[in-house]
């Protein structure tokens, strides 16, 4: 049987694509192609399902069969996976899942190639463009205008790996420029000097937004990020116990905040600033940068993206962040909104604060030699 998780009708099956593939081969008269199933050789039978459609005692029904094939397995749910695993029970049965990689967290992909590895008895094959040798000149064609045209995208749809970034990120290409130079990789911290931890802020409890926090140094004109930390409705305690297991301690590592970090939170009463300080850091409040703060935030993560590179292994998660963060819009009067307030808005405005402060001081210092050089200087 062909499964997939949603199948409105047969025309979102693979069924059209078998028939074409039965013409293609000259094996038509061994085949009859019904409407709703393919019947094969020596009585056996073709069906086309979609999870969706099933539920714990429906999908005993189809246990009778020996091989399944998943396509477009990247959008099969847990819940679905649970159940057909255990439906085919013939002896010899198999299951083919078929996918384009998309998340590491997708249902499929966690379950074949996740930290708790492969199941045992499985064969796992990655195909990509490279291994048809029929791959026609058509296809190149398209690769190859996707590649210089939308080359954020290319690597996923053509080369089979996760989506990285959202259609429509603002650091999409950002991205895929520091991966081309390399400034993706191992990065290390000066042990002499100060780290800087920039903060977005969120609250203890379960809706709670998360907070986030990158640790970075500010060496000459390059901006090095060593972390990411990531986590949702913590108390205060627990960011500071994070710091200080990854070394991050007052000793070493200076608060960097957004503008609300004098706020109190709501269940403990004190405010994030006072809590960093009664543990020992320096903090910094950055001040509001008023209407259009978080557009200022982008510019200057853009005008900064150059001098940045990031720990490929440590900084995982805020970079998956950075490529999710994308307008919002309006798709009825094809306007933008603003940023998406989401899942990755929180990295992306912790990271944002960060290149901020970092141009602050350096448009600073340019005003004052300016200032310091007076009329008709040659500075």
């Amino acid at each position: 049987m062909c499964v997939r998780e949603v199948q409105k009708d047969l025309s979102e099956s693979a069924k059209r694509l078998l028939e074409d593939k039965i013409q293609a081969f000259g094996v038509g008269a061994h085949f009859d192609c019904q409407r709703a199933q393919i019947v094969t050789p020596g009585g056996g039978v073709i069906i086309f399902e979609g999870m969706q459609d099933h539920n714990a005692e429906s999908i005993k029904s189809l246990e009778g069969f020996d091989l399944a094939w998943v396509e477009e397995a990247q959008t099969l749910s847990k819940t679905s996976l649970g159940m057909l695993r255990p439906t085919l029970r013939k002896s010899g049965s198999e299951l083919w899942f078929s996918w384009n990689p998309r998340r590491k967290n997708d249902a499929v992909d966690d379950f074949f190639r996740g930290p708790a590895g492969a199941p045992r008895r499985t064969a796992i094959v990655q195909a990509n463009w490279q291994d048809n040798p029929w791959f026609p000149k058509e296809l190149e064609d398209e690769r190859l205008e996707d590649e210089e045209k939308r080359p954020e995208e290319c690597e996923h749809i053509w080369g089979g790996g996760y989506k990285k970034v959202t259609e429509g990120a603002y650091y999409a290409r950002d991205l895929l420029q520091a991966k081309r130079e390399n400034r993706i990789g191992r990065v290390a911290f000066d042990p002499l000097m100060r780290i800087r931890i920039f903060c977005d802020l969120g609250g203890t409890g379960a809706k709670a937004d998360a907070f986030t926090m990158w640790p970075a140094q500010f060496i000459g004109r390059e901006i090095r990020t060593r972390d990411y930390y990531e986590v949702q409705g913590q108390p205060l305690s627990a960011h500071i116990a994070w710091l200080h297991e990854h070394g991050y301690t007052p000793a070493r590592a200076d608060i960097y905040l957004p503008h609300d970090g004098e706020t109190n939170d709501r269940v403990f009463d004190v405010s994030f600033e006072s809590a960093f300080r009664d543990a020992g850091y320096d903090v910094t409040v950055i001040p509001n940068q008023g209407k259009g703060a978080a557009r200022m935030r982008i510019e200057s993560g853009h005008r900064m993206f150059p001098s940045i590179w990031f720990d490929e292994d440590t900084t995982e998660a805020g970079r998956e962040a950075l490529g999710a963060y994308h307008e919002r819009k309006d798709e009825t009067r094809n306007i933008g909104l603003g940023p998406e307030h989401d899942g990755s808005s929180h990295g992306a405005d912790a990271f944002g604060l960060m290149c901020v402060a970092y141009e602050a001081p350096t448009e600073k210092r340019r005003a004052q030699a300016r200032h310091a050089a007076g009329p008709g200087s040659w500075m």
